[in-house]
């Protein structure tokens, strides 16, 4: 095993140089989805501005119609320029991409969130009065109503100023906190947890009316409380996130499809449980296989890839007790540069009346993007989905699999992909043989910490553990994702994502007492 992986490591650079809960079926809009979108997550990873552009034009050249910008800090706020963050776009930036969206008949739907995954604004004291707890800063505290209807208000409006979309998605979704504070436990201990999130909820959609605009919001909490339905306005447009489960997953689907309200669907290309170190491509494409065909089935208006850079749950680095100093996202993925074949099927998946066939789908983009012949794509594509399984606290997610048999996989999975030699879009393929290389790195720092948290570990073993880290190199790997990357994302991002994906590297390394 270990002479296998240093031969590897020395030959890749590395070192030394179905569906269930199926609801009523609707009439299928005609012609398919009025709305064509797709969502761009700026929480993290903010994409130049050249980049975005010639991104939103790959999409309109693909059919696509709708955008919906998730632009969190990246947007420059006027009256709470302190929400703001180091690589907010100027309002000339942000008017000029909708006007050239405009130009590509592309809506640009803001989302501002306005419930939870709300740490970018209360991480600042301005907002301590509206945070349901002091120290997990994801949520607003529903109670305080008019504090936070003023706060929004002054967003929305904003948000206005430089979008003219019909739309405004209001986020809502994954409200962990709901009924954690003093002031909300006793409103759910009078009329309850559906109560205390739509009457909030209800206030924010009709604030959003007020301003002359359309309510987007995600349904999952929605679904998990039906009864947050009522009185909502009647124009209010649900999202129905699935990436690839049960539609009965949150609660009573069929209640939400019986409501009157309108509905969007969303599937992924990026999401749990894809991180620096694994991407499940198959299923993602299973996902807009099965679920972009229901949707249509169901009579749902439009459909709205989902393209998460994180989970948008934070490490919270405290000064002293309360005073935040700083905020990490747990969960990072690679950029969105890399996900080019998943982004093709959602393409081709709008654009026909049948559900996309994942493995022609493959092979045809590998022959017109590469020049692979029908064997060289079977390659290639068992290469990049062979064994998608991940590992917590020393565990293999995927029963009877051990680390060492996943590391085998991934050094199989790497061998193939570097066999394989593109007659073309020779950079774009580097990215798929960058995340191998970067998963069998996570992998060995993976084996060396599983042994020593071993019983029978001992101090004697710290050699030969050294000598196995020693021959990693993770500033290689840095250097190719800066390369790789660096037109899309800003320098002082770049060394962020290759800082924190070391970390568990470092941290070996100092305890192995491994020096360079």
């Amino acid at each position: 095993m270990k002479i296998a992986l240093y031969t590897y490591l020395i030959l890749a650079g590395l070192e030394l140089g179905h569906l269930k809960g199926f609801a009523q079926i609707q009439q299928p809009t005609e012609n398919g989805f009025k709305i064509k979108g797709f969502h761009l997550d700026l929480r993290i990873q903010v994409m130049r501005m050249p980049v975005l552009k010639q991104f939103a034009l790959k999409l309109s050249k693909n059919g696509i119609n709708t955008l919906v910008m998730e632009w969190e800090a990246s947007y420059p706020y006027e009256k709470h320029t302190v929400i703001s963050g180091s690589h907010a776009y100027s309002r000339a930036e942000i008017k000029s991409f909708i006007a050239y969206c405009d130009t590509l008949n592309i809506d640009v739907i803001p989302l501002q969130q306005s419930f939870g995954h709300v740490e970018y604004i209360l991480k600042h004291y301005r907002y301590r009065a509206i945070r349901e707890d002091e120290k997990d800063y994801s949520q607003v505290n529903p109670i305080r109503e008019e504090e936070c209807k003023a706060l929004f208000t002054d967003l929305y409006k904003d948000l206005i100023k430089t979008h003219h979309s019909k739309y405004v998605h209001i986020g809502g979704d994954e409200t962990y906190l709901l009924g954690h504070g003093e002031e909300s436990k006793k409103k759910v201990a009078a009329v309850g947890k559906g109560r205390l999130y739509g009457d909030y909820i209800k206030m924010i959609c009709e604030l959003v009316v007020g301003l002359g605009k359309t309510p987007v919001l995600w349904a999952d909490i929605a679904l998990h409380y039906p009864e947050a339905l009522k009185g909502l306005p009647k124009q209010t447009i649900f999202v129905d996130w699935n990436y690839g489960w049960d539609l009965n997953r949150f609660g009573d689907h069929d209640q939400l499809v019986k409501s009157g309200f309108e509905i969007w669907g969303s599937p992924a290309i990026r999401s749990a449980n894809d991180n620096y170190f694994l991407v499940d491509w198959n299923k993602h494409l299973e996902n807009i296989r099965s679920f972009i065909p229901q949707a249509k089935q169901l009579g749902y208006k439009g459909i709205v890839m989902t393209s998460w850079s994180t989970s948008g749950i934070y490490n919270n680095i405290f000064e002293s007790g309360s005073d935040l100093v700083g905020m990490h996202a747990i969960r990072r993925v690679y950029p969105i540069s890399g996900f080019n074949l998943l982004i093709d099927g959602y393409f081709k998946a709008l654009n026909t009346d049948q559900p996309l066939n994942v493995d022609s789908l493959v092979t045809q983009y590998s022959q017109e993007k590469y020049g692979f012949n029908k064997a060289q794509s079977r390659l290639f594509w068992n290469a990049l989905k062979r064994t998608p399984a991940e590992v917590n606290q020393g565990k293999v997610s995927q029963p009877n699999l051990t680390i060492a048999n996943l590391l085998d996989s991934a050094l199989q999975s790497a061998k193939e992909l570097k066999s394989l030699k593109p007659s073309w879009n020779k950079k774009e393929y580097k990215h798929y043989v960058l995340l191998s290389d970067i998963r069998i790195y996570y992998l060995v720092c993976i084996k060396i910490e599983n042994e020593m948290n071993a019983s029978n570990y001992t101090i004697n073993q710290i050699k030969s553990l050294r000598q196995e880290l020693q021959v990693l190199r993770p500033e290689k790997l840095d250097k190719r994702f800066s390369k790789l990357n660096k037109h899309l994302l800003f320098q002082d991002e770049i060394a962020l994502e290759n800082n924190l994906r070391n970390m568990r590297f470092k941290q070996l390394k100092a305890k192995l007492g491994y020096k360079n």
